[in-house]
């Protein structure tokens, strides 16, 4: 694959951002947009076990996606202070994905701003996601082509971006929002997925407090490379096109999948990988 770095910027303004970044459609990281957020300075692990201790919070591994299992399905619950516990322990493949925190402990919401940058963020559904050392995300893109900030703190996270434009090579599930689920994205097998060697996307290393844009409908595989947390704000697409395949994507894709799941079960996600490989 050929990665490149993301830009970085120290800080930018709202025209600089949509400018260079939004219209465009191209990645960056901003080293210090949230320096003057309370969660710039509190949002640790420890402090996460200290507001939501005691809820029951969803968990998934890398485990391949089965017929049998719903849009999202968690594989294990656990209390964030376990969780929490779990990853200070060492290594674990167990992460939160997609999780609404703030509907339950809505005191978090004081912690944190919404940037006056440039989109139109959506402020009923501020997303966390967990992972422990090694812990790695497929490679993925989200079923609503929105316009992400992804917020990271504590610790190290590594995140590998590609265009749509480049969906053509990287061997997509059809009928899904991810890859072929056996591709190693930190060492391909170029023998299995020649494809890949075209691939051109972008690469960096989020640290505490840094925010990461991810335009419309860009695939991301992230790697954990110490215990931490993320937060995800997003935005409808501003492109036309992209909305029509985010609408589609929610009413139509994910109930015809679901649906051909409950007909012929394993078939239907082995036919699926097959296809992928065409």
């Amino acid at each position: 694959m050929q990665l490149q770095a993301i830009p970085r910027v120290h800080s930018i303004t709202k025209k600089e951002f949509v400018r260079d970044y939004v219209k465009p459609q191209k990645p960056v990281v901003i080293e210090h947009l949230v320096d003057d957020w309370d969660a710039y300075e509190k949002w640790r692990l420890s402090y996460i076990k200290e507001v939501a201790g005691d809820k029951e919070v969803p968990l998934y591994d890398d485990r391949p996606v089965k017929h049998d299992e719903g849009f999202n399905q968690a594989h294990a619950t656990m209390s964030m202070s376990d969780y929490i516990d779990l990853l200070k322990k060492g290594p674990t493949n167990y992460r939160i994905f997609l999780y609404n925190l703030m509907k339950e402990v809505p005191s978090l919401k004081n912690d944190f701003k919404f940037p006056k940058i440039g989109l139109r963020l959506l402020k009923q559904i501020p997303m966390l996601f967990f992972g422990g050392e090694g812990s790695k995300v497929f490679m993925h893109h989200d079923i609503d082509w929105a316009n992400i900030l992804h917020f990271h703190f504590e610790g190290r996270k590594q995140c590998v971006l590609f265009p749509p434009s480049e969906t053509p090579n990287l061997y997509k599930v059809p009928y899904s929002l991810i890859t072929r689920e056996d591709i190693n994205f930190d060492n391909p097998d170029y023998k299995k997925f020649p494809k890949l060697k075209k691939a051109k996307g972008f690469i960096c290393h989020l640290n505490h407090g840094e925010t990461l844009y991810m335009p419309e409908g860009y695939w991301h595989y992230m790697k954990y490379e110490t215990p931490g947390f993320s937060m995800s704000l997003r935005a409808l697409p501003r492109n036309f096109s992209n909305l029509r395949k985010a609408l589609y994507n929610v009413f139509y894709m994910r109930h015809y999948d679901n649906f051909m799941r409950r007909r012929k079960g394993q078939d239907w996600i082995d036919e699926k990988n097959k296809k992928a490989l065409l």
